[in-house]
């Protein structure tokens, strides 16, 4: 809630989308993550390039990046932003892949949300392609890491301990 309220909502009480038309147009960036849970044998299969589907990471990583430029169709109340880049990428462990997705643009409102739906739809889409082979599989710990621009600055999640 800001100062002023809530900001999705109008006098009324209706969901609205918000008017950012008199703010600054600044370069923005934001950085998410998320996790996804598998059987180490799966994580083999990944990194093998041994899914009967095809290679993984590069469906995952390019599912990714029409999500986040697909962001505005996907959250009702998400302003659509001319995207400047998506960056896709993933860390394989032993039993699970951290997927992470950067996103940059020069508007008026910020891309966290093109970021985390960048990332949920890259992990969505590795569950997806290897389904047949671990139905276990699980996303957890979408989360927003970092922003940057606009009027609120910078955000930088706390490592934990």
């Amino acid at each position: 809630m800001s100062d002023r309220g809530l900001t999705h909502l109008d006098p009324l009480g209706r969901a609205r989308m918000v008017d950012v038309t008199p703010k600054e147009v600044t370069h923005r960036r934001a950085l998410a993550r998320c996790k996804v849970l598998m059987k180490s044998e799966t994580t083999n299969l990944i990194a093998s390039n041994a899914i009967a589907k095809g290679d993984v990471l590069a469906v995952a990583r390019v599912a990714g990046i029409q999500a986040a430029k697909q962001t505005a169709m996907l959250i009702p109340l998400c302003h659509p932003l001319l995207v400047g880049s998506v960056f896709v990428s993933f860390t394989i462990g032993d039993d699970s892949i951290e997927v992470e997705a950067q996103v940059d643009t020069v508007d008026r409102t910020g891309v966290e949300m093109e970021a985390m739906t960048a990332c949920a739809v890259a992990a969505l889409t590795i569950y997806d392609m290897c389904k047949s082979s671990d139905r276990s599989i699980s996303v957890t710990d979408l989360a927003l890491w970092e922003k940057s621009g606009g009027r609120s600055g910078i955000y930088r999640r706390p490592q934990a301990d």
